[in-house]
């Protein structure tokens, strides 16, 4: 099981990555994780909209109300993200790949059967 303290630290890069695939709001980004994680992981509501509220404030998405007619009408804040939050992604997903390929040399198996 995957549990936030895994994930803590990538919650910028994976909600960004969400808004790559076009603006959205914060139900049905959480929403997207969960499905895409098949099922392993979603955010809780406070940490999803205190990191939207962080990015926002650091220039890396940006919001905006719209009406969403197709759920009755109600006004949903849509994130998109910006050019700053697509270099903000990049950079972490390079820092991310890094991480990877350290932790497989650090934990590499094949080493000693250590499990």
């Amino acid at each position: 099981m995957i549990t936030a303290d895994m994930i803590y630290g990538h919650t910028d890069s994976i909600i960004l990555c969400r808004l790559l695939d076009g603006d959205s709001y914060g139900y049905e980004i959480n929403r997207a994780i969960r499905e895409r994680s098949h099922g392993q992981f979603e955010f809780k509501e406070a940490t999803l909209y205190t990191a939207m509220r962080r990015l926002e404030k650091d220039g890396a998405v940006c919001s905006y109300w719209g009406d969403d007619v197709a759920s009755g009408g109600g006004r949903r804040r849509y994130f998109t993200i910006t050019d700053a939050g697509r270099a903000y992604y990049a950079r972490r997903v390079r820092e991310w790949h890094d991480l990877a390929d350290l932790m497989r040399l650090l934990l590499d198996e094949e080493q000693g059967e250590r499990v």
